[in-house]
């Protein structure tokens, strides 16, 4: 076959057991919506089923145009109107293939029917049915999985882990937690996942895997777990031989081939045939029926209004035909016939289906899970960033190495104290920057699959990191605190220690809402710098407070480093006496604290706001990722 689009839907009710070694064998270089349902030797998870139908969908898109600054606007005259009145069903059983020419509209439809991938698309008219129930995304989803194109793993987890994870937060929460294993088992061996379910998925370029078939052999496996009515699935067959292709092809019950965003044949594989040798285009002989009626279809470049006038002329013929009424009449039925369909999600309680099969706690107790193995899994990065940590607090501790509590000391000791808010700023912001931006495809595709919501992704992310971020700063004030020669004095260290880790957490939440505010990792380092320099210099050290422009004096409440070194200032120097032979700049500790017009009275603010600025920082991240998440809903 070519490389045109070719899409498949089924749910197969009758099908023989689900032969692994056969999956390779779906794969075409197309799109596809199925159904199939897994079959396991040991259990079957049973599911409703469903007649899927979809009435008038008409989608248009515009494209975009730079505005000032950058921004985009759309425009009504620009819009494009590429899927024009579509109608169709898929009954209990049936596998189908959509099919259709490059920029036949294949991509729009599926992700018309299934709610995903409608940035920049707009839905103008079209309702969708499950057995004459109008759905919508939360409905669908909940009786549907889809196998999507790009295959998006968590790298350092293994297949298992990977099949584990999908059972707790996917399978129905009345099934006891031995059945889920079982259930997961069971599709390993029948996908032919046995020998590789302990191994890493892999990260191509980065982390050594499982090959690209095993891969794809997964992403089905974890559709499949839950046996869904309806499984829509984009691509699952890619690099097929022309041989297999045909093969491929003869599986299917049903073909529907779009064409210019039009329906030109929906109805059973061996009558399409017969449609085409009616109207003047039979099929030769040894060659491919998917591919003649593609290339049949198909807009030739230096053709393109001979060909769209024939392709107007089709689908104009199909839409008159016996079996473009008779697929009005199904549509028409179901959507007069309105069924029922028992477990349509759960209920939240309000009266509102909701797509979660998992509960609130479910889905943290498993993401949490998850994360946390994606964190110890990956020990080089854990190992970099100790042997960062190390290094940098011996090559500062020997530079500052035995500061001596004298006039030459101060400027020293303050600039060592300031320095370890620097480097517990940078170190660890640019350590995170990246913690949403690489995750958020995977989060965005699973968040709606339905696994699980916004805020319980967002907390056990971070929960999953929180040991880190809590063992490095201790790790680098126990070393560069006592090569300073700071206060010996033990409550003093603790505090210096405290304040350090309060200042992490700060900074990680900082990195947390830049991360989830910018587009991608290059805008978040890009924007980074600019923002951390002007917070830093308002910090005391660079600049007396009393020489900053009322009107510029507000800034300095924005800075982790004002609040973090009035702390550290005041618990270097309070009560000390400072070696003084002769004039003296300061002859006590506080004589330090008062030229930096720092207040002892101002303590407790300063833990009080960072506290506040840690939490701020993190519910403004929330809110950036929440916006984007309902951004790609859209």
């Amino acid at each position: 076959m070519n490389n045109h689009g070719f899409d498949t839907s089924e749910d197969r009710t009758e099908e023989p057991p689900f032969q692994p070694r056969a999956l390779p064998l779906t794969g075409t270089s197309s799109k596809s919506d199925a159904g199939k349902r897994c079959r396991t030797t040991s259990l079957t998870v049973q599911s409703e089923q469903i007649t899927f139908s979809w009435e008038g969908i008409t989608v248009q898109t515009s494209t975009s145009s730079n505005s000032c600054f950058g921004l985009k606007h759309r425009s009504v005259s620009q819009s494009k109107k590429i899927l024009k009145n579509v109608s169709g069903f898929v009954k209990p059983g049936q596998l189908v293939a959509i099919m259709g020419a490059s920029g036949a509209g294949k991509s729009t439809l599926i992700n018309s029917l299934t709610y995903r991938n409608l940035n920049g698309l707009e839905i103008t008219s079209g309702t969708r049915f499950a057995n004459g129930v109008v759905v919508n995304p939360n409905t669908l989803t909940a009786v549907s999985g889809y196998v999507q194109q790009d295959d998006l793993f968590i790298g350092t987890l293994s297949v298992r882990e990977q099949l584990e994870f999908q059972a707790l937060v996917r399978m129905e929460t009345h099934i006891p937690k031995a059945i889920r294993m079982e259930k997961v088992d069971a599709v390993i061996q029948e996908l032919g996942l046995d020998k590789c379910q302990n191994q890493y998925i892999g990260v191509p370029g980065k982390l050594d895997g499982i090959s690209g078939g095993e891969m794809k052999r997964l992403a089905f496996a974890c559709e499949v777990l839950t046996n869904p009515a309806l499984l829509f699935c984009d691509e699952p067959t890619s690099g097929l031989d022309s041989y297999m292709a045909q093969n491929v092809f003869a599986l299917f019950d049903r073909i529907l081939l779009m064409a210019e965003g039009r329906l030109a044949y929906l109805g059973d594989l061996p009558k399409a045939a017969l449609f085409f040798d009616r109207i003047g285009h039979p099929c030769p002989g040894l060659y491919n029926p998917a591919d003649h009626y593609v290339h049949v279809l198909a807009v030739a470049p230096g053709k393109e209004e001979e060909c769209r006038a024939k392709v107007k002329e089709i689908c104009e013929i199909f839409e008159n035909s016996l079996e473009g009424q008779n697929v009005f009449n199904e549509v028409q039925h179901q959507k007069n016939h309105v069924g029922s369909i028992p477990n349509f999600g759960s209920n939240n309680g309000s009266g509102k289906i909701s797509p979660y099969r998992a509960s609130w706690y479910e889905q943290f107790k498993a993401l949490l899970w998850r994360s946390w193995l994606s964190v110890i899994k990956n020990p080089s990065v854990t190992k970099v960033r100790f042997a960062q940590t190390l290094l940098i607090s011996l090559v500062l501790g020997l530079i500052y190495l035995n500061q001596e509590l004298s006039q030459e000391g101060v400027m020293n000791i303050n600039g060592a104290l300031f320095l370890l808010l620097t480097n517990m700023t940078f170190m660890n912001l640019f350590t995170v920057m990246n913690v949403f931006s690489l995750e958020l495809p995977i989060f965005l595709r699973e968040h709606f699959n339905g696994m699980y919501r916004v805020d319980v992704y967002y907390i056990c992310k971070q929960l999953a990191e929180l040991p880190i971020f809590l063992a490095f700063p201790i790790l680098f004030v126990s070393i560069y605190y006592w090569m300073v020669g700071l206060n010996p004095l033990a409550g003093r260290f603790f505090v210096t220690m405290a304040i350090a880790t309060l200042i992490t957490q700060v900074v990680i939440s900082f990195g947390y809402f830049i991360s989830c505010v910018t587009p991608n990792l290059s805008v978040a380092l890009a924007l980074a710098p600019p923002l951390i320099i002007p917070i830093m210099l308002f910090g005391g050290f660079f600049l007396n407070f009393e020489a900053i422009p009322e009107w510029l004096g507000w800034l300095q409440y924005l800075s982790w480093f004002k609040y973090g070194n009035e702390i550290l200032v005041i618990n270097q120097w309070k009560g000390i006496t400072l070696n003084c032979t002769g004039h003296c700049n300061f002859e006590t500790g506080q004589d330090v604290i008062d030229f930096y017009n720092f207040d002892e009275s101002n303590y407790g603010f300063d833990i009080a706001m960072l506290v506040v600025m840690t939490i701020l920082f993190r519910v403004l991240g929330f809110l950036a990722l929440l916006a984007r998440t309902y951004q790609k809903q859209k």
